[in-house]
């Protein structure tokens, strides 16, 4: 019997999920007949738009009574916006059968508020990881390209999702099929999940010095509680002085402003993804004063962040 998928599609779900979940189905399917086996549904049944403005129609909606291997719910910029209590009690119906329950991209954000995560390793997209630790603080997650861990699997989603698929091929028939099927994707490699969904610091920012790459990774993990130019100068052991050089000249800027302008660009992020207040995300983002937040965000994206959360919605 064939290995069963079910992919959920929410609106406005990453096509790019979906089709990197099932082309590696497909082509394990052309060395060996009937390995997998998949169907789409969406909740009432009808076409689902995704966020490229394509639909897709599907197969089905959720009243059924046979039951897949494995079902993954895709969904993608605003995912709660699928969310719903019938939702819900079918994700914990498929549970109590055993079938196993995957995220992929934002999905992950379905999982959470169905209370279906608990100790479980998960991962999303890395764009949606701070809103997601905002609003579930006792979850685990990692930034990993995918997790599988027990009955649970998620994905960073985009072609992360291909790696993953991959990995659960290799698992079910061998690595030599899953070299096949990545070989037909002209892939050089097939990515482990412990590879980051994101360029390095020295990539993505054109740095090559060691010490100003890690002055830079330590801003990333510390935007809500802010070191100061001395104990970020004494992380790699020079003086401020020498730092405010380094960032000059590699990056034309101050160690300050470049610190400033990343929590500005986290709390963008939580204001459109999240639901936090406009002083909660300002918390979060480490600044202690809501209006000196609302300065410095209006100077740096020519609006106010209340403004900012009501256009992009």
């Amino acid at each position: 019997m064939p290995t069963t998928f079910w992919f959920l599609l929410l609106p406005g779900f990453s096509m790019m999920g979906l089709m990197s979940s099932i082309e590696p189905l497909r082509v394990a399917n052309r060395f060996k007949d009937e390995l997998y086996d998949w169907r789409l549904l969406s909740v009432d049944g009808g076409p689902v738009q995704a966020s490229n403005g394509m639909s897709l129609n599907v197969e089905s909606a959720l009243d059924h009574d046979d039951w897949p291997h494995t079902v993954f719910v895709i969904s993608g910029f605003e995912p709660l916006g699928g969310y719903s209590q019938p939702l819900s009690a079918w994700l914990h119906r498929l549970d109590r059968e055993g079938v196993v329950i995957g995220a992929i991209d934002t999905g992950s954000f379905i999982l959470a508020e169905a209370k279906l995560l608990d100790k479980q390793r998960i991962t999303l997209h890395w764009e949606a990881i701070n809103a997601f630790q905002e609003r579930y603080p006792s979850l685990k997650v990692t930034q990993e390209l995918f997790e599988i861990d027990g009955k649970r699997i998620t994905t960073a989603g985009g072609t992360s999702t291909i790696d993953m698929m991959l990995t659960l091929i290799a698992r079910d028939h061998g690595e030599p099929m899953a070299v096949k099927v990545s070989e037909q994707f002209v892939l050089g490699r097939i990515r482990s999940r412990q590879d980051h969904q994101r360029m390095q610091v020295t990539s993505r920012y054109g740095v090559h010095n060691k010490k100003l790459s890690q002055v830079i990774a330590e801003i990333e993990r510390r935007s809500e509680n802010p070191l100061t130019p001395q104990q970020l100068a004494d992380l790699v052991q020079i003086t401020p002085r020498q730092l405010e050089r380094l960032f000059r000249q590699h990056l034309n800027d101050t160690p300050a402003n470049f610190y400033l302008n990343l929590r500005l660009d986290k709390a963008r992020q939580l204001l459109r993804q999240s639901d936090m207040s406009v002083l909660e995300v300002a918390l979060a983002c480490g600044f202690e004063s809501s209006s000196y937040f609302s300065r410095r965000y209006r100077k740096r994206f020519q609006t106010s962040p209340s403004q900012d959360r009501h256009e992009h919605q």
